[in-house]
């Protein structure tokens, strides 16, 4: 629909016209349970808004996406549906200086997470309702105004299934059938919530009286789907809540200001949770059906603690438009680790940031939709886009940096000068800026053009020069910059110097802090030190960067990576060489060797984690197709080897079960895997729960040894959500052209899968051993892409359009086809061509890192 994609200038348009004084929101949600008689499900919806117009007689829209709207009224006269309703626009026009406008209309339950979600439990045939709106799908829910700077206080009421329980973002209380909740602080549309059905929910309480005596009462709640409640360890999320509420409290000055914390765990979820006042929304897989590690456990914490940022960087504070999205992504990537470091027992966070958040910005900035952190949104499917690397790991990269440049004490201050000003209302860049230039000092308009205004990931590799003493005679940093981004910014950089020590760890004995600007930056202060073996630039992880490393650190990595003894500069290591793979300077032979070799020696299972996921790209991607087999054979073999070797009932141990898994090929692999599921193979301390078992049927199932019927025991054996989202998948990855077709058709011709579904079958059907099965599909994906763009949700275009390129035909012909499809749709909606011009980015990649790891096979 044409008027779906609000731009910016629109909403700039209709700020400067409207404030909105509050919203009446009346949802009837009993049509959720029972028959619907094959027809479309709908509720009904009934919305008040009460605003102002700052020029009386004008005309503007309110937002709503419906299948029907019955009843239209604008400060009393009634409206003609038919004559100002075009399914996702109203028109207002002769708008007095105040105004109430009621719509009541018949609105769709989603099947896609967008909107009003609609969940039926396989296991007991229960419902589940929660919604999901950002940037921009309240209006799927109630008739308003979608733009982040329109705040007002909401009033929702709710009339549910008998037996139901609903939450919103205020208290509520039930009466006669109607949950009543109380008014909001003014939010924006996009955190509104609700949630509703027969949840299993449990309770608990924050207080904490501050240094005036002033005393604070938080109560807490958590719930989950019925059938995960016996896996639901509340106690820790809740232990984890109270660790950062009470860091939030001692670091930013500003009681929580939202009343209740409710934390709702949600089946289908697109995101990894979203920030509601009052009502978080996260995935389900955050609730552990099965045993993981101690980096799982970490990952929740993680989130928990984001979202808690962001009750203040986002929600009390927002940002104007979604331009400014950083204002609240970036900080609250940043917080989460920040206060996940100091105030919780996952004290190696930094770590995991540097090794897997940072790759996820590293690769997103090289990619051609690049953007600066505070980027050009111009429309609703951009902002939808730009919830990437650049705005989440990049932007708490460069906070992190910041902190360092403006100092801690200046950086919080800052902080709790902005939310005291700004409390309850919208930001953009320079309101931030200028009270961290009060606070600290500094120039934060240099700071912001280097870092915030441009784009791209600067190079630091060092160079050392020996005097004829043997010792360092000069140590320089040379930085690069690729010429789409040529900018060369200021880093404040630690230089570490190591050296095997007499047991043979590498340790550091010399380093240096320099702030590193321009080309070449010499860093005096080493000069005389012993000749290192290995120098890492980026030592402690300060700054954003590419770490290069000089002829002998390569060797001396080459050789004694596995020796490195402190944890982050190891991981800092192997994120460095991972990058060299990926840039086709290191052949991706030689990374999975270096994997085979010192992998076993990690002692960070979450490190452990991202190597083996590099190991597997390297190995699918970027390695030279006639040594694909032998590759994976050496790959295989060391897995397994591994899983042999691991500590019995070990972290360590589970997770090389599942690479064990995730590389299996051969039929001693995959008697392996047979074996352990029916208990006829033993590996001492490896206990095969029901998760382990999906992952060890998928491989079994994509070489043709696991069929539907087997698939169809295992899910008799897990009849659940989440066991039916693994056959679907494994279904999907069966060697079969047939099946190949099935899945294709699903996913692309039609939209009765749920969104959850959709991405099942999308990863069961993308197998990169089944070249040849999915090689005809690469001509229909160009054929099909514009027309699903047009008519599907964007969530469900996003997982098609990225899920289904061909990235498997890795050939120059399928990058030709690219490029043809490219040239003759210059015209194609922005975002679909981002999409493309990303696929046809990593595919390039692809092509490159083949050549450097064929020429390195000669």
């Amino acid at each position: 629909m044409p008027g779906e994609n609000l731009s910016r200038d629109e909403a700039q348009e209709r700020a400067a016209l409207l404030s909105v004084e509050g919203y009446e929101v009346s949802l009837d949600l009993r049509s959720a349970v029972g028959d619907a008689g094959g027809e479309p499900r709908t509720f009904r919806s009934v919305t008040t808004i009460r605003f102002r117009c700052a020029d009386p007689g004008a005309t503007s829209f309110a937002d709503l996406v419906a299948p029907s709207v019955t009843a239209l009224s604008l400060n009393g006269r009634d409206l003609d549906p038919s004559e100002v309703f075009d399914g996702s626009r109203i028109v207002l026009e002769d708008l007095g200086a105040d105004n109430e406008l009621v719509v009541d209309a018949q609105c769709a339950y989603s099947r896609t997470g967008e909107g009003l979600h609609r969940f039926v439990d396989p296991e007991d045939g229960e419902v589940y309702l929660y919604t999901q709106y950002e940037p921009a799908d309240s209006r799927r829910v109630f008739a308003n105004f979608e733009q982040p700077d329109l705040k007002a206080p909401f009033r929702f009421e709710v009339r549910a299934p008998e037996g139901w329980t609903v939450w919103s973002n205020g208290t509520g209380e039930q009466h006669d059938g109607v949950w009543r909740f109380a008014e909001t602080k003014p939010i924006s549309t996009y955190i509104t919530a609700v949630v509703a059905g027969p949840y299993h929910y449990v309770t608990d309480s924050y207080e904490r009286t501050f240094e005036d005596g002033t005393r604070l009462q938080i109560p807490l709640g958590a719930m989950c789907r019925k059938g995960l409640a016996p896996y639901f360890d509340s106690d820790d999320v809740f232990l984890v809540t109270k660790q950062g509420l009470d860091f939030f409290h001692d670091h930013f000055d500003y009681p929580y200001p939202f009343g209740k914390y409710d934390q709702a765990f949600v089946p289908e979820y697109n995101l990894g949770a979203m920030e509601n006042p009052g009502l978080v929304t996260f995935r389900e897989e955050f609730i552990f059906r099965g045993k993981v590690t101690r980096a799982s456990y970490e990952r929740r914490a993680n989130v928990v603690l984001h979202e808690m940022a962001h009750m203040w960087f986002g929600d009390l504070v927002t940002m104007v438009w979604w331009d400014d999205l950083w204002l609240k992504e970036s900080f609250a990537d940043f917080m989460g680790t920040f206060s996940m470091v100091e105030a919780t027992r996952f004290t190696d966070g930094w770590i995991t940031f540097a090794n897997n958040r940072k790759s996820w910005a590293y690769r997103a900035d090289q990619l051609p939709s690049t953007h600066p952190i505070t980027a050009d949104i111009r429309d609703l499917e951009d902002a939808k886009l730009n919830f990437d690397g650049i705005t989440y790991a990049k932007g708490a990269s460069v906070l992190k940096q910041l902190v360092a440049y403006a100092g801690r004490d200046a950086f919080l201050e800052g902080a709790r000068r902005y939310f005291k000003r700004n409390a309850y209302g919208n930001t953009r860049l320079g309101d931030l800026l200028s009270v961290l230039e009060e606070t600290s000092g500094r120039d934060m308009a240099a700071w912001s053009r280097a870092w915030l205004q441009t784009a791209g990931v600067n190079s630091l590799t060092p160079q050392v020069l020996l005097d004829g003493e043997g010792r360092v005679g000069e140590l320089a940093i040379v930085q690069d910059a690729p010429e789409s981004h040529p900018e060369l910014r200021p880093h404040r950089v630690a230089v570490g110097l190591y050296r095997r020590a007499a047991g043979g760890a590498l340790e550091r004995y010399a380093r240096a802090e320099v702030d590193v600007d321009g080309p070449r930056t010499v860093v005096g202060e080493l000069a005389g030190s012993e000749a290192p073996e290995l120098v890492l630039v980026n030592d402690e992880d300060l700054t954003y960067c590419k770490i290069r490393f000089d002829e002998n650190s390569l060797a001396t990595l080459r050789a004694h990576l596995g020796d490195i003894a402190d944890p982050l500069a190891r991981a800092l290591c192997w994120s460095a060489l991972w990058n060299l793979t990926r840039d086709a300077i290191l052949p991706a032979r030689d990374f999975v060797d270096l994997v085979l070799r010192f992998a076993g020696q990690e002692s960070d299972i979450g490190v452990l984690q991202m190597l083996h996921a590099w190991a597997n790209s390297a190995l699918t991607y970027y390695a030279a197709p006639d040594w694909r087999e032998e590759g994976g054979r050496l790959l295989a073999d060391g897995a397994v080897r591994q899983l042999r070797l691991a500590e019995p009932g070990s972290q360590q141990q589970l997770v090389w079960a599942r690479f064990v898994a995730a590389v299996a090929s051969s039929p001693a692999e995959l008697q392996l895997l047979r074996g352990l599921l029916e208990d006829t193979a033993k590996i001492d301390g490896l206990e095969v729960d029901q998760e382990l078992r999906w992952a060890f049927l998928e491989p079994l199932a994509a070489h043709g040894a696991a069929d539907e019927s087997v698939l169809a025991a295992e899910l008799a054996r897990d009849d659940t959500a989440s066991g039916k989202r693994h056959q679907v998948r494994c279904l999907a990855a069966r060697p079969s052209a047939a099946v190949k077709a099935q899945a294709w058709a699903t996913v692309v011709e039609s939209d009765t899968l749920s969104n959850a579904l959709v991405e099942a079958t999308i990863a069961g059907f993308d197998q990169p051993s089944q070249r040849e099965l999915t090689a005809p599909y690469a001509e229909k994906y160009f054929a099909v892409i514009e027309r699903v763009w047009a008519d599907r949700s964007i969530q469900i275009g996003m997982d098609v359009v990225r899920g289904l390129f061909p990235s498997s035909q890795d050939s120059p012909a399928t990058l030709d086809a690219t490029d043809a499809w490219l040239s003759a749709h210059e015209d194609a909606p922005p975002a679909l061509r981002r999409l493309v011009l990303e696929a046809r980015d990593d595919l390039a990649r692809t092509l490159r890192g083949q050549a450097c790891d064929a020429a390195a096979g000669k």
